[in-house]
């Protein structure tokens, strides 16, 4: 369960209901002086960005979207003229590329110093030179698993995930690149490999991982495993953080064989009309205060040094919420793919599903 900073952030939002400030952000309000701001669903506190605006006098139009594919489509739609984004490792790599991200200038931004530096060395694979991207949220891809039915050793490798002793208690992610991890890494290859080499046996080990699965699921992974219908799921650590809390018979490992460090970032897009207050928007996300508010909310891993040190002991050493160095070393951040090898991977994927 949450613990007392709960009642806190409540007590925040009635004193500001009480005070007649708005506790969601504004939508659909498109004022030539509005700072656009577009995020996933549900990945701010409430009352941050009413925060903000009472901080700054800097009004914001709030958005959401799904998956960073959406965020895409609606970016590269320029109906909107969009001011600060945050998204997905991959997809801000491919805007990068594209020429469709401006440079920040840290002197406007100077909480970016509570953002632990041992990021940086992963955000450099879609950010080489550090110049556009300030992190948000980042996480794991891993094991969760019931422990009074599996143990921590068989979780520490991807190789459970093929063990006939689990027949019909294993969740697999509804994605290609997710799914692929384990068969990519048990044959120790990249999660990265696209080649023919690295994709036809990784392929024929999922297929032979598929008549053992519960289901192919996303979203809807952590309730089952809350409501013990399976014992073993392919998942988001983020996710994996929430079932835990429902359920403490759950638990999480990151497998010895390596998998994917996800890493959700703020920038700025090149279609900013207002990129000072842009900046300043990005400044507030980082500071301490505000980042433990949006962390206790999303209760995803925060690159926040000041929240962590405002945690305490057991907090800070769970290692699901703050993986160790030694679990990050056998991570890879997905690298922006082409656009041939999307169609590679798709097809893959259908006929996967369809054997």
């Amino acid at each position: 369960m949450k613990r007392l900073s709960v009642w806190m952030v409540v007590l925040l939002l009635l004193v500001a209901a009480a005070l007649g400030i708005g506790l969601f952000a504004k939508k659909g309000q498109y004022a030539s002086d509005g700072l656009v701001v577009l995020n996933y669903g549900d990945y701010i506190a409430p009352g941050v960005v009413d925060m903000f605006e009472e901080e700054t006098g800097i009004p914001v139009i709030y958005e959401e979207y799904e998956t960073p594919e959406s965020m895409y489509t609606k970016y590269s739609s320029h109906s909107i003229n969009y001011d600060v984004i945050c998204t997905s490792d991959y997809m801000t790599g491919k805007l990068i590329e594209e020429g469709q991200v401006l440079p920040l200038e840290w002197e406007n931004i100077p909480n970016k110093r509570w953002i632990n530096p041992v990021y940086d060395e992963y955000s450099a694979s879609f950010d080489p030179d550090l110049r556009y991207s300030v992190p948000y949220f980042v996480g794991t891809v891993g094991i969760l698993y019931n422990s009074d039915v599996v143990s921590r050793d068989e979780a520490s490798s991807w190789n459970i995930l093929w063990d006939e002793k689990y027949r019909g208690q294993i969740i697999m992610e509804n994605s290609v690149r997710d799914s692929l991890i384990p068969a990519l890494r048990l044959n120790g290859d990249s999660i990265n490999d696209t080649s023919k080499k690295a994709l036809d046996p990784a392929l024929e080990l999922l297929s032979l991982q598929k008549p053992l699965n519960y289901a192919y699921l996303s979203d809807d992974a952590m309730y089952e495993m809350i409501m013990g219908n399976a014992n073993l799921a392919l998942i988001y650590s983020g996710e994996a953080n929430a079932a835990m809390l429902e359920n403490e018979a759950l638990d999480y490992e990151v497998p010895m064989e390596g998998s994917n460090l996800w890493i959700d970032s703020w920038f700025i897009p090149k279609s900013c009309a207002h990129k000072a207050q842009a900046e300043a928007f990005i400044d507030f996300m980082c500071r301490p205060d505000i980042a433990y508010m949006n962390w206790d909310h999303v209760y995803y891993t925060t690159p926040n040094t000041g929240v962590y040190d405002m945690l305490d002991e057991d907090e800070q050493s769970d290692e699901a919420m703050f993986p160790p160095n030694d679990v990050l070393r056998r991570c890879e951040v997905f690298r922006v793919l082409g656009d041939d090898e999307i169609r590679t991977l798709q097809e893959l994927w259908k006929q996967l599903k369809t054997s």
